[in-house]
């Protein structure tokens, strides 16, 4: 049986006694662990890898563990993939958010578009961004990532990219800023993925249901994007996602 992994983003070192945060140690009473019992921690932040860990006290309603040794392991992907999305409707970004951090997403940008089914702003776009942080925690504790995505705060597509860099002043290659697009002249994403071997870093721009309009298209080509194709089957809008993140990660 696999050891359970939890998500502590506590400054923690090998040797100390540490309370659990509440949702990890709740998690841990729900998995009717003992004391004696060992977990896996990770913090998610620069130190990076992830801490073993044996429950030393389960209270009512704490938990307390004894940090043992760190190991550096990580397990993320060569190229590191940006995804910016326009939001599909109901929980459809869920299963997104969850899925592309398996996967090895580096971060996800949410966007408001003219087609955007689902409409965000203000406090409802916070807990919302919130929400899909906790999916992609508890999908790094799932998948065996110590590197947790970040779940950018919700944008118009207008706004995120009048605030990207203009391409000649932009100093990744156009190459690797990929917009999904139905247009005839899109080239298949697979002739983007480079033979070396060194890191690279993608931006994957994708709309909602029904794509993005014209006007949108034409506003991204102008930041430099490259125009994409999936294949000639048309995709679900989360479901596009994903296949680009498997295109451009998976070695």
């Amino acid at each position: 049986m696999n050891t359970p992994r939890f998500h502590c983003p506590l400054p923690i070192h090998t040797g100390d006694n540490v309370n659990l945060p509440a949702g990890a140690a709740r998690h841990v009473q729900v998995l009717r662990k003992q004391p004696g019992d060992s977990l896996i921690l990770f913090s998610g932040s620069a130190q990076g890898g992830e801490f073993e860990a044996t429950i030393e006290h389960m209270g009512r309603n704490d938990v307390r563990v004894v940090i043992g040794a760190h190991n550096t392991i990580e397990r993320e992907p060569v190229n590191q993939v940006h995804l910016a999305i326009g939001v599909p409707a109901n929980d459809r970004m869920d299963w997104l958010v969850e899925k592309a951090t398996e996967l090895g997403v580096n971060s996800i940008q949410a966007l408001m578009t003219e087609r955007s089914v689902l409409r965000l702003s203000g406090e409802r776009a916070e807990k919302k961004r919130i929400h899909w942080q906790a999916i992609a925690i508890a999908a790094c504790e799932q998948c065996g990532r110590n590197q947790i995505p970040t779940i950018h705060p919700v944008m118009s597509l207008q706004n995120w990219l009048s605030d990207f860099p203009n391409s000649a002043d932009d100093s990744m290659p156009i190459s690797n800023k990929l917009l999904l697009s139905l247009q005839p002249e899109s080239i298949p994403i697979k002739s983007q993925r480079h033979t070396e071997k060194s890191a690279q870093q993608f931006i994957f721009l994708s709309g909602p249901e029904g794509g993005f309009s014209l006007s949108e298209e034409s506003a991204a080509l102008n930041k430099g994007f490259t125009p994409i194709s999936l294949g000639n089957r048309v995709l679900r809008a989360e479901t596009a996602a994903l296949v680009a993140m498997a295109a451009l990660t998976i070695e």
